[in-house]
């Protein structure tokens, strides 16, 4: 009977610190959201706690102070609605108030998608800006899902969970003291998924 107990409660502990290390930062740990992104407040603080580090160490992040880098990720489109690999999506925004950003796409476990053209982000160095210095780029899983309006494609074969990275590097003073002041990019699903 005891014996039970002990391995009844090593699997809730076990299945707890899963489920706590594989959720995206959100409101409800330590972060901000903005539209369908969110952003941890103590990834790269010196207050970060033991499972946000974990959590760090297993997206395979290298975490900067805030000062220097933040991270916004996605998991749902602007709708609200589970981000597939099979599935077109354009990413669209007023390019953010960094030295440098980049706004790549990965796999649900959180590695890049395998894919012939090595196509991975896009990046303020090779973004095309609109009049409004907005930037776009559209994701989908095969060559005829790239956009003819200018926008960067980035493949995303299969059909598996996919997660969006927006990476600010040396974000405005402004920006950095108020996570919740990012012009978010819109994530709009184009047409129904392949």
């Amino acid at each position: 009977m005891l014996a039970a107990l002990y391995v009844g409660a090593i699997a809730l502990g076990a299945g707890s610190a899963w489920v706590l290390l594989h959720s995206v930062s959100g409101p409800a740990a330590g972060g901000v959201a903005v539209g369908p992104w969110r952003t941890s407040l103590l990834t790269g603080s010196p207050d970060a706690d033991l499972y946000t580090r974990a959590r760090i160490a297993l997206g395979a992040l290298l975490a900067l102070s805030r000062d220097e880098t933040m991270y916004y990720l996605a998991q749902a489109d602007s709708d609200g609605r589970a981000l597939r690999s099979a599935c077109r999506y354009r990413v669209s925004g007023p390019a953010p108030a960094a030295r440098w950003w980049s706004v790549t796409a990965y796999a649900d476990d959180h590695f890049l998608f395998d894919n012939p053209q090595r196509r991975y982000s896009l990046n303020s160095r090779h973004a095309v800006l609109d009049a409004q210095g907005r930037f776009a780029l559209v994701s989908g899983p095969d060559v005829a899902g790239q956009p003819g309006d200018g926008a960067t494609w980035l493949p995303t074969p299969g059909d598996r969970g996919l997660v969006f990275a927006l990476r600010l590097y040396n974000p405005q003073p402004e920006l950095a003291s108020a996570p919740g002041s990012l012009a978010a990019p819109r994530i709009e699903r184009l047409g129904d998924c392949a």
